[in-house]
């Protein structure tokens, strides 16, 4: 490292401030306030020369993390922008969406805060985004095959630009009317502007991928029509079914999933039309789930107007540092907040909704009680049950597996115990030839990072399935093999 002891001249971590709470509730801007390069670099020489990098094992695309921090702090930003791209396709989307699994394994974090990983790696991007030196990377030769992902969120744009550089012809279906995915209307534009998506596929569309959006696959284009035109077939079409709540009064109206209120939110927030849009407005707002996509909805209805948000979560509150059933390397359990969680509302943990109340058809409030566990399971607290007024339910409850009536059952594929597509050791789908399966649609529920690492290593098997070999780096996942 060029500054051995960085971690003892600098010991404070420093983040970049969040813009104040009144003002970012005005808009759906970013909620971060610039930070200056001269800080980063300083925090870039607090990665130690630890010897064995925790960090890299923490990270499922095996990001470099010490040799573009030594590179950051030396100033040799484009050679730190290669050793970056060199295993993430997408850091401008990690740097802002990832939790940051890396941090967490971080040596300097056994007894000081950790490196800032994940701000060296935005601004890495940005920097490289600002003066245009992040180019199209051209294939230096075509194979004549030909490569169909059906889906544009993180793992099949990465394998998308993986086969793309691999001199396939490639070309994304995405059935919104915008490719991106859950990028695109999942996350909400505080968490990350949609600019930032748009100007990636600008570089990905001088690669020669083709982008088709507002194509449903298994309607608008059969699957045999599919199977035809192309050699290979990625699904990357994600975890989209909503885990539901089926108590009583789940028919009344004003409950919805959160990939029912997002969406509209994130249309309207870049100025589209939306008929009928779902809105927070002087309502009451529950939210059913604690994890990000509930943070997600609970900074969506405070930018809405809502009189009154709660949030609930069945499970406990987290410990106010690092969990004994967590210790280091591992991703810790710990009470967090987001940036939504600072701007207001209620959480509350360790409460069950068993019951939705209303009048006329529309919901008016809730039935909970509280909940402990024992023996590894929920048990009801009694005398615990309380009533609560609510005029909109959000239910942000995680997901479930994949959608499967349009294409996955027509395919023929095969499905695992968890209900997500069956596939072996190199990602290609059980029992069809020439069809692979990248991200959410086979995992489950997972982070940006899985996506982007499974999205990696499918593109590296289904190179190999077409031309016998492949020189595509990939990570070494638990799933694959995807270097042969």
């Amino acid at each position: 490292m060029a500054d051995p002891r960085g971690f003892l001249k600098h010991p404070e971590r420093e983040t970049p401030t969040r813009r104040p709470v009144e003002l970012r509730l005005l808009d759906y801007k970013e909620v971060y306030n610039k930070f200056d390069r001269s800080t980063l670099q300083t925090q870039a020489s607090r990665c130690m020369d630890c010897g064995i990098p925790f960090c890299h094992n923490g990270c499922p695309l095996g990001n470099l993390i010490p040799e573009w921090n030594d590179l950051v702090f030396k100033g040799r930003w484009d050679d730190g922008l290669d050793r970056l791209h060199a295993t993430n396709n997408f850091p401008e989307f990690t740097g802002r969406l990832c939790p940051a699994p890396c941090e967490a394994s971080c040596v300097l974090g056994i007894n000081q805060p950790a490196v800032t990983i994940k701000q060296v790696e935005v601004e890495l991007i940005e920097k490289a985004f600002q003066e245009n030196t992040v180019t199209p990377v051209l294939p230096s030769e075509t194979t004549g095959k030909s490569v169909a992902v059906v889906g544009s969120g993180p793992a099949g744009l990465a394998a998308a630009q993986q086969l793309t550089r691999a001199g396939h012809a490639v070309t994304v279906f995405e059935r919104a009317d915008r490719i991106g995915g859950l990028l695109r209307y999942g996350i909400p534009e505080f968490k990350m502007e949609k600019h930032f998506i748009d100007r990636r596929l600008d570089q990905m569309e001088a690669e020669g991928t083709v982008f088709r959006a507002g194509v449903n696959v298994g309607v608008d284009i059969t699957v045999e029509e599919l199977r035809a035109q192309f050699d290979a077939v990625v699904l990357a079409n994600g975890s989209t079914i909503g885990r539901d709540l089926p108590v009583p009064g789940r028919e009344l109206t004003g409950i919805y999933q959160a990939m029912e209120y997002l969406p509209q939110s994130n249309r309207f927030a870049v100025g589209d039309e939306v008929p009928d849009q779902v809105t927070a407005k002087g309502k009451k707002v529950v939210i059913i789930g604690g994890g990000d996509t509930g943070a997600d909805c609970l900074g969506t209805a405070l930018r809405q107007g809502a009189e009154i948000v709660h949030q609930f979560e069945i499970m406990p509150r987290p410990p106010a540092e690092r969990a004994e059933s967590t210790p280091w390397p591992l991703y810790p359990l710990m009470y967090r907040v987001s940036s939504a969680h600072e701007e207001g509302g209620e959480r509350v943990f360790s409460v069950n909704t068993e019951q939705f109340v209303g009048e006329n058809g529309q919901v008016t409030g809730l039935k909970a009680h509280e909940v402990q566990m024992r023996g590894g399971r929920f048990e009801k607290v009694e005398g615990s049950d309380f009533e609560l007024e609510c005029d909109l339910v959000l239910l942000a409850m995680g997901f479930v597996g994949p959608e499967r009536e349009d294409l996955l059952d027509k395919l023929g594929v095969d499905y695992d115990p968890r209900g997500n597509v069956a596939r072996d050791d190199h990602f290609a789908a059980k029992g069809v030839p020439g069809v692979f399966v990248a991200g959410d649609a086979g995992r489950g529920q997972s982070l940006i990072v899985w996506a982007i690492a499974e999205g990696r290593a499918a593109a590296a098997s289904v190179d190999a399935y077409l031309t016998g070999s492949t020189e595509l780096p990939a990570p070494i996942l638990p799933t694959t093999v995807a270097q042969r």
